[in-house]
């Protein structure tokens, strides 16, 4: 998987203006419409499981949570580690699980929500404003003559220290920090947006053309972009949420 996930270049010789490429839009429209149908997935598990009290208590009351909590954290690890060449059918496996799992635990926000005065529609909002982002941020990263690899080192290390401040304010429960680390995540998935996109379209030529690698890069194409999309909708939603 790591082999899909962080490859890199150049502007291909030659391929300066890659925007009109009848290929690329080919395979760039592939990986987002496995996306959209992920976060389709990712909608109806999370609205049926957060609207049905049994379901929120067999899953959220025992230790099965935590397998709903971590598994795509546990399936990204093992696969990126375990899947040097991954074949078409175990990428989609990898996808179609992360996805599952994350809608499944995306209904506690629902159920949360749908308890609070104007709850859905702050996550209506967010759904909005994430999608405007994400659509203008991708669109750049697709078009720009900017070679934006180094930015992703910077938009790495800053995730890196995002981590680590979520977990440290899982101890001191700091609203300040709580705020600050929502603020930082969008910026820091909303230049990630852009920098996959770019990623994948250098990905495109150094494939050539090889379809059972092009099958693979679109699935975990569509995977990057939708943990991306998931993530800057989180941030986005807790900084539109009122603060007590």
């Amino acid at each position: 998987m790591s082999d899909y996930h962080f490859q890199t270049g150049s502007i291909p010789a030659g391929r300066a203006d890659m925007a009109v490429d009848a290929g690329l839009r080919s395979f760039m429209l592939g990986i987002y419409n496995k996306m959209a149908l992920g976060l389709a997935l990712t909608a109806g598990l999370a609205w049926v499981v957060g609207t049905t009290p049994a379901l929120m208590a067999a899953i959220f009351s025992g230790p099965q949570a935590y397998l709903v909590m971590f598994g795509p954290l546990a399936i990204l690890l093992v696969a990126s580690f375990v899947m040097r060449n991954p074949s078409p059918m175990s990428a989609n496996l990898v996808y179609w699980s992360v996805v599952a799992l994350i809608g499944v635990g995306m209904g506690a926000l629902v159920s949360y929500y749908g308890r609070i005065d104007g709850g859905m529609v702050i996550v209506a909002k967010a759904f909005l404003v994430t999608s405007a982002a994400f659509g203008g941020l991708s669109l750049w990263g697709y078009t720009t003559k900017r070679d934006l690899t180094g930015f992703g080192t910077f938009l790495i290390m800053g995730l890196i220290g995002l981590i680590i401040a979520s977990i440290v304010n899982l101890f001191i429960a700091s609203s300040a920090l709580s705020f600050a680390i929502s603020v930082i995540g969008v910026l820091v998935f909303a230049g990630l947006v852009a920098f996959d996109t770019q990623r994948l379209k250098f990905m495109y030529y150094q494939l050539g053309g090889d379809q059972r690698a092009m099958s693979v890069a679109t699935t975990y194409g569509a995977l990057s972009l939708y943990i991306n999309f998931i993530n800057l909708f989180q941030f986005i939603l807790s900084l539109l949420s009122p603060r007590n």
